[in-house]
């Protein structure tokens, strides 16, 4: 899940040097903490959290056919 992330995020970004994915295993949740340029992270959120939510159901999508929860986090 973790290099689905970063393969889906340095495509939209102008800087894919920056892209940082930080995987946090707990029991049943795994945490992703996605980091990306400052100038940036307006086109990994998008519009009114569009292409963020867009994502997130990715993640959930895959993650629930493991048997688990993912969560992801955009951070600066």
């Amino acid at each position: 899940m973790k290099e689905l992330i970063e393969f889906v995020v340095k495509a939209l970004v102008d800087d894919p040097g920056a892209i940082e994915v930080e995987e946090i295993n707990n029991d049943k949740t795994i945490t992703f903490k996605l980091r990306a340029a400052k100038n940036d992270i307006g086109k990994v959120i998008g519009k009114r959290g569009r292409t963020a939510s867009a994502i997130r159901t990715i993640i959930t999508a895959v993650s629930a056919r493991q048997g688990k929860k993912a969560v992801v986090e955009i951070v600066e």
